[in-house]
């Protein structure tokens, strides 16, 4: 149904959001990390990682993701599926 095509979409939008979120908290702590351990003396002090910010950033991420997936769900709910199919 119409429904569940704009369902699938936004949670793919959804699924790829966390993933692209979690995915930059990875990278760079890592980064952050790295170059802590490798610039001793030019960064002082220890590495702190802000937790809050990270979670307000993937929540934000998810809801960018969802937001941008709004019209492509619209859309694709439109759409002949059969006809889509065939011309594939």
């Amino acid at each position: 149904t119409r429904r569940q095509i704009r369902k699938t979409v936004r949670r793919e939008a959804v699924i790829t959001s966390v993933f692209g979120g979690l995915l930059g908290v990875v990278v760079g702590t890592s980064l952050g990390v790295a170059a802590v351990k490798a610039l001793p003396d030019a960064l002082s002090g220890s590495l702190v990682i802000p937790w809050g910010w990270i979670v307000l950033c993937i929540a934000v991420t998810v809801i960018m993701g969802l937001l941008a997936a709004l019209w492509p769900a619209w859309r694709a709910s439109r759409m002949n599926v059969l006809a889509a199919i065939a011309n594939e």
